[in-house]
């Protein structure tokens, strides 16, 4: 994503994701928080992950290579807005949104926000962080 006045680079990540055996007729609202929690488990191992269940969710990610992230969005109309392009720090950060038309811009990263796990529970939430 290029804005004006951001400079005349973009920094750009690959997120590895090792693919799974899925029996997607077993996942339903019983057995997907399970699912997450897996996830989040290899997460540690192979990588930043995401994972959308819900329609209309929207996640905009700019990051630097060392980042390391999770994002877990249930529900509808979430969104998440993550931006540490501008630092070369390692970051691991974990971001859930469980719910409807939720929010969450963050921007920047340090060392009191490496490590932050980042749980919304309900709709229509808002958060702003903003690490400098």
């Amino acid at each position: 994503m290029f804005k004006p006045g951001w400079g005349a680079f973009t920094l750009f990540a690959v997120l590895c994701v090792q693919a799974q055996q899925l029996d997607w007729d077993k996942v339903n609202s019983n057995t997907v928080l399970d699912l997450m929690a897996r996830q989040q488990t290899e997460q540690t191992l192979y990588g930043s992950s995401i994972i959308q269940i819900g329609d209309y969710n929207n996640a905009e990610l700019s990051l630097n290579a060392k980042t390391n992230i999770a994002v877990q969005q249930l529900g509808d109309f979430n969104t998440l807005y993550f931006i540490n392009s501008f630092t070369d720090k390692e970051t691991r950060t974990a971001v859930t949104a469980q719910g409807n038309n939720n929010i969450i811009d963050i921007t920047g990263s340090n060392s009191v926000s490496d490590g932050m796990q980042i749980s919304v529970k309900g709709d229509n939430k808002t958060i702003f962080m903003r690490n400098y």
